[in-house]
């Protein structure tokens, strides 16, 4: 009995480290460098907290940029509040069997404090980077999944997605320039 128990305990313990693994795979960038798909629920999580740092961070460019920044923040609230509804709507549907989290990650929430006290030139010139960096995240997780997702619903949906994305970083290099 007891090494029947010690047994199921040693599985467990196996089956949870594997998946720890691979998320320990996703989050450290080396399923983007050998352009592996995420797991679902890796690529619910990364779509949903990226979404929540691009709307809060272009909220922020709103009261704070200048014109032509404001005009592109606008739009990232719009697009990002429509991709994540989509998204919340595909996981409470049953589609996907995914948790969309609550709040974004803490590097996330790091470099929005960052802007939350930079003000002018500084402030515009620090959401312009975090927009490319970000959309360039985006992009790549959104590629790998439509092409080599799990999930047959997310991953047409993360297909039909990717080319806003990538219409997105063409104008975050815009405004880089």
């Amino acid at each position: 009995m007891i090494k029947t128990s010690l047994t199921a305990a040693s599985l467990a313990l196996l089956l949870a480290s594997s998946a720890m693994a691979q998320t320990a795979a996703e989050k450290s960038g080396v399923n983007s460098v050998l352009g592996v798909a995420p797991k679902t629920e890796d690529f619910v999580a990364e779509a949903a907290t990226s979404d929540m740092f691009e709307i809060e961070s272009s909220k922020l460019a709103i009261e704070r940029a200048d014109s032509a920044t404001k005009t592109f923040a606008q739009q990232m609230v719009a697009d990002h509040t429509k991709t994540s509804d989509e998204l919340k709507a595909l996981v409470s549907s049953g589609k996907v069997k995914a948790a969309v989290p609550a709040e974004m990650t803490s590097s996330q929430q790091s470099m929005l404090d960052k802007l939350k006290g930079l003000q002018g030139e500084d402030f515009t010139k620090q959401y312009h980077s975090d927009q490319e960096d970000v959309h360039e995240d985006a992009v790549d997780l959104f590629k790998r999944y439509g092409e080599e997702g799990e999930n047959a619903d997310l991953k047409a949906w993360a297909a039909t997605t990717r080319p806003a994305l990538e219409h997105h970083l063409m104008m975050a290099k815009d405004l880089n320039k």
